[in-house]
C-alpha cells in the first residue's frame, strides 16, 4: 500500500519499492538511504520511470535488475547528491598549500580528489597549487574521480555560471577564468592551462579494485563518507592507506569523523588526517 502523500503521486510507491531501492543502491554503490529519504527517492526515481515510459516502480526495478550498465548509471546518478562549491571548507586549502610547500621543487606532486562532483573542488585545489608555484602549469597532477558521469562531464568542461563563482576571490577569477561571450555569456570558463592539471575519471569507491596508482601527497575525500555506513567507510579508508605517501594528508568533510579507524588514520587538525604510527611501522 502506498504511503505518505500517496494521493498526490503520479505512480504508486510502496514501502516494498522503497526497501528494494535502498538495498539495490547499497549493494551497488554502498550508499545508505535512511527512512526519511522516502519522498526524495520517489521524486528522483520517478524521473527514470518517465524516461523509460514505464508505469510502475516494480516494472522499473525489474528492468533495472536485468538492465545494461547505462540504466544503472542513470539510476545511481539520480540518487546521488552533488552539493559542492569553490573553496568549500576554506581552511583546508592553506593547509594543502603549506604541506606541498615542503615538497615544491623536489619532485612532481600528485593529488587525488576522490569525490570531484562538478569540478569545483579539484579546480580549487589546482588554483591553490598554481598560486603556490607562481605558475599556472606547475609540476602538479590532480586526479579527480566521481561515481556520477554526468557531473564529471561538467567538471571536465570547466564552465560555470557567475553565481557559482561568487566564492572565488576576484584576483583568482582574473587569473584563472575566461569570461564567456555569446552562448556562454554570464559564465566563466577555467583556463586550459589549469584544466590540463586535472584528469577527470569515473570511479566507484565501492569497486573491489581501483584502476589508479599512487602514491598521492594528499587525498581529498570530503562529504562523501556520510553516505556510507561505518563498515563501508573503514573498507574505503583501508584502501587509501597504500595510495597515500607516508607523510601525506587525508582531508575529510566537516561532518565526517574517522574515529572508528584510528588504527589507520589519526587526526592532524580540523578534519585532516595522517597515517597512523601503526600503519607507518607496518610499512617501514
Amino acid at each position: 500500500m502506498a504511503i505518505d502523500n500517496a494521493e498526490n503521486r503520479e505512480f504508486v510507491f510502496t514501502q516494498q519499492d522503497f526497501d528494494r531501492i535502498r538495498k539495490m543502491i547499497y549493494d551497488h554503490a554502498g550508499i545508505s538511504l535512511g527512512p526519511h529519504k522516502f519522498d526524495m527517492v520517489y521524486s528522483r526515481v520517478a524521473r527514470r520511470l518517465r524516461a523509460n515510459k514505464l508505469q510502475s516502480f516494480t516494472e522499473y526495478l525489474d528492468l533495472l535488475a536485468h538492465s545494461p550498465a547505462n540504466e544503472w548509471e542513470a539510476f545511481v546518478n539520480s540518487l546521488t547528491t552533488n552539493l559542492t562549491a569553490f573553496f568549500r571548507e576554506p581552511h583546508h586549502f592553506p593547509l594543502l598549500a603549506e604541506h606541498i610547500r615542503q615538497i615544491k621543487g623536489k619532485r612532481p606532486v600528485s593529488l587525488w580528489c576522490s569525490a570531484a562532483s562538478t569540478g569545483e573542488e579539484p579546480y580549487s585545489m589546482a588554483m591553490t597549487m598554481a598560486d603556490l608555484y607562481g605558475n599556472i602549469s606547475p609540476q602538479v597532477k590532480i586526479l579527480a574521480t566521481d561515481l556520477d558521469t554526468n557531473v564529471l562531464a561538467k567538471g571536465r568542461a570547466g564552465v560555470y555560471p557567475f553565481d557559482r563563482l561568487e566564492k572565488v576571490p576576484t584576483d583568482l577569477l582574473k587569473r584563472y577564468f575566461l569570461k564567456g561571450s555569446g552562448p556562454q555569456d554570464g559564465q566563466g570558463k577555467v583556463r586550459d592551462e589549469l584544466r590540463n592539471m586535472i584528469t577527470f575519471r569515473q570511479l566507484n569507491l565501492l569497486d573491489e579494485h581501483w584502476p589508479i596508482q599512487g602514491p598521492f601527497d594528499a587525498i581529498f575525500c570530503r562529504n562523501v563518507m556520510i553516505y556510507f555506513d561505518k563498515e563501508t567507510q573503514y573498507k574505503i579508508l583501508k584502501k587509501f592507506v597504500p595510495l597515500l605517501r607516508p607523510d601525506g594528508l587525508l582531508f575529510a568533510g566537516h561532518s565526517e569523523s574517522f574515529s572508528h579507524a584510528t588504527d589507520l588514520f589519526t587526526p592532524r587538525g580540523q578534519t585532516v588526517y595522517v597515517l597512523s604510527n601503526k600503519v607507518k611501522k607496518a610499512a617501514g
